[in-house]
C-alpha cells in the first residue's frame, strides 16, 4: 500500500439495495490500486439475501441521524433520504476529523444521489469527492449547492450489476477521485487572500483590481456571482481563508430578493456573513441593475416587454425598473447596516455593468438615483459612502475603489 493510502480510505456512498453490485466494483478497484474503499449504504431498504454487505450498513447511518432503521420505510420519501443523507454526512465527517477520509464518490439515481450529495456537501471545501449520477443532465443545482462535487453522468442506468458501459463511466470517476486525493494542493505561501465577486459584466473592473491587489502583495481570489459562487466565498470567509472582501457584484441579491433570477443564493442571507465576521469589506452595486433568466423563452412573462441583453444561448439580462432597485437598495443597505467591521459603499453613477452603463442596451439613468435614496434615508452613520461619477468598469471607478481599499484595511 502506498504512503499515501496508510491509515486512510475512501467512501463509496450507494443504496445498497439497488447498487450493491456497482458499490461492491468500486471496492475492488480501490483495492486492486493500493486503497481501502469503505461501502456506505445511505438505502431506505435492507439488500437482497447473499448481495455485497456495506462496511457502514444502514441501520448504523440511520442510528447517527437519530433514527432507527426500522421506521425508514414509514417515513415520507423526503425525510427518509434525508435522514440517510444526515448518517452518511456524521460517518463521513467522524472519518475527516479523524484524519482518515482520503475522499468520497456517491453514486446512484435520483435517490441515491440526493442523500449521497447531502453527505458530500457535509465535508469542507476541497476535501475530493465524487459523484456519479443517473441524473446529471438535470438540474443539479439543489443537490450540490456550493460544494465543490465533481460530477459524471452514469449514461447508463445502474440496474442489473456493472456492465461494459457502466463499468467504463464507474472506473473513470473512481480514477477522477483517486487522481484528485494522490494530487498535492500547492501550498499556501503566506499572502494574504482578498475575496472578489465578478461577473462578465464587471469583469473589466474586476479584473484590473486583481493585477492590483497582486502587485501589492495580496493573493486575489475571485468568485462568479452566479449563486453558488458568492455564497462559497462567504463559507471560505467563514473558514478563516480571507483578510478582505471586495464585493463588487453583488448580484445574488437580486435572485434573493426577486426569486425568479436564477442567479439566487444558494443560502440565503447574502453581504450578511463577512459583516458578521468583521472583515473589511468595499461594496458596490455591480450586477444589481439587471435580472438574469435562461433561454429566451425561459424569460417570465411579466418581464418581456423590457430592454433585454441576450447574452448568450443559456443566458438572458433583462433590465431591473428603478422601483425593483430600490427594493433591492433597501436591502442591501439593511444588511450593509449590521456588519460589524469595517465597511464602503462605493457607488458608480454611469453604470453598475457593462450592459447597463451610459450608452449600453440596459441603461436607465434614473436606477442609481434609486440606491441614492434608499442610502439617504438608510444607511448608519460610521459606512463609508462615495460616488464616483463613471461607470463601473471604468479607471475612475477602480482608482476610487483602491484608495477606499486602502482605507477600510488599515
Amino acid at each position: 500500500m502506498g504512503a499515501t493510502s496508510a491509515n486512510r480510505w475512501v467512501a463509496v456512498l450507494a443504496t445498497v439495495d439497488t447498487k450493491g453490485p456497482e458499490a461492491d466494483f468500486l471496492r475492488a478497484w480501490f483495492r486492486d490500486r493500493g486503497w481501502v474503499a469503505k461501502v456506505v449504504d445511505v438505502g431506505l431498504r435492507p439488500p437482497p439475501e447473499g448481495w455485497p454487505e456495506a462496511d457502514v450498513p444502514r441501520e448504523e447511518v440511520a442510528r447517527l441521524a437519530g433514527v432507527d432503521a426500522t421506521d425508514l420505510l414509514h417515513m415520507r420519501r423526503d425525510r427518509a433520504l434525508a435522514v440517510t443523507g444526515e448518517g452518511a454526512a456524521r460517518v463521513l465527517l467522524g472519518w475527516w476529523q479523524e484524519g482518515r477520509l482520503a475522499g468520497a464518490i456517491g453514486i446512484g439515481g435520483n435517490q441515491g444521489t440526493a442523500a449521497a450529495c447531502l453527505a458530500l456537501r457535509s465535508l469542507p471545501l476541497w476535501v475530493p469527492k465524487v459523484v456519479v449520477s443517473t441524473v446529471a443532465s438535470g438540474n443539479l443545482r439543489p443537490y450540490l449547492q456550493a460544494s465543490d462535487i465533481a460530477v459524471m453522468f452514469s449514461v447508463a442506468d445502474f440496474l442489473g450489476g456493472p456492465n461494459r458501459i457502466t463499468r467504463t463511466v464507474l472506473a473513470r470517476a473512481a480514477g477522477m477521485l483517486l487522481g484528485a486525493v494522490e494530487s498535492q494542493p500547492t501550498p499556501v505561501d503566506g499572502r494574504p487572500a482578498v475575496a472578489l465577486t465578478a461577473l462578465g459584466n464587471t469583469h473589466g473592473a474586476v479584473s484590473a483590481l486583481v493585477e492590483w491587489l497582486r502587485q501589492r502583495g495580496y493573493e486575489p481570489v475571485a468568485f462568479h456571482a452566479s449563486g453558488a459562487g458568492g455564497t462559497a466565498m462567504e463559507q471560505l470567509a467563514e473558514q478563516g481563508a480571507f483578510s478582505a472582501v471586495l464585493d463588487l457584484t453583488p448580484h445574488e441579491l437580486v435572485g434573493e430578493v426577486f426569486p425568479e433570477d436564477i442567479y439566487a443564493p444558494v443560502r440565503s442571507g447574502r453581504l450578511r456573513v463577512v459583516g458578521r465576521l468583521g472583515l473589511p469589506q468595499v461594496v458596490a452595486p455591480g450586477g444589481l441593475d439587471y435580472f438574469i433568466f435562461g433561454a429566451p423563452d425561459a424569460v417570465p412573462e411579466r418581464y418581456r416587454d423590457r430592454p433585454t441583453h441576450y447574452h448568450n444561448p443559456y443566458n438572458t439580462n433583462v433590465q431591473a425598473r428603478p422601483e425593483e432597485v430600490r427594493r433591492v437598495a433597501d436591502e442591501l443597505v439593511a444588511r450593509l447596516n449590521e456588519a460589524a467591521g469595517p465597511v464602503a459603499l462605493v457607488v458608480p453613477l454611469r453604470g453598475w455593468s457593462y450592459i447597463g452603463e451610459q450608452g449600453g442596451p440596459l441603461w436607465d439613468p434614473r436606477i442609481p438615483e434609486a440606491l441614492r435614496e434608499a442610502v439617504r434615508e438608510r444607511l448608519r452613520p460610521g459606512i463609508r459612502y462615495l460616488e464616483v461619477d463613471a461607470a463601473i468598469n471604468h479607471p475612475e471607478f477602480v482608482q476610487a475603489v483602491q484608495e477606499v481599499f486602502q482605507e477600510v484595511c488599515r
